[in-house]
């Protein structure tokens, strides 16, 4: 965690509200404001979804992998289950595999009424020194 704390939160996720809750290689939780992150009939944005789940695999790679290592994101996809129209989401990660060069997560999305929104799963790369 210290890792994130020295380098701060990225601009997007500040954009976008959004808040770790929770943070280590084996499971990250952080939540976002549906309000702010609408697209235009006033649902939440399938795109805030994936940078919620992008920035969840990513920082949880990172945290894997160690202060010195970088990290890249290669994969990504969601499946939108529902629409969320207000309040909050939350992000819940747990490693899919997590390897000596890649890992993988699964993110699932939830409402503030505890149904899932969004499974997401994201494969990040692991660069040599």
């Amino acid at each position: 965690m210290q890792i994130f704390k020295d380098r701060g939160q990225a601009p997007l996720d500040v954009k976008l509200g959004i808040e770790m809750l929770e943070m280590s290689p084996q499971r990250l939780v952080a939540r976002m404001p549906v309000e702010g992150n609408t697209q235009p009939l006033g649902f939440l944005h399938g795109g805030a979804n994936v940078v919620l789940a992008e920035s969840l695999g990513s920082i949880g790679t990172a945290l894997h992998a160690g202060p010195n290592r970088r990290i890249v994101g290669v994969d990504i996809n969601a499946t939108h289950h529902k629409t969320a129209t207000k309040g909050f989401v939350t992000g819940v990660a747990t490693p899919i595999s997590l390897g000596r060069t890649l890992c993988s997560y699964e993110i699932v999305i939830t409402n503030e009424d505890g149904q899932r929104t969004c499974t997401a799963r994201i494969t990040c790369l692991i660069l040599s020194d």
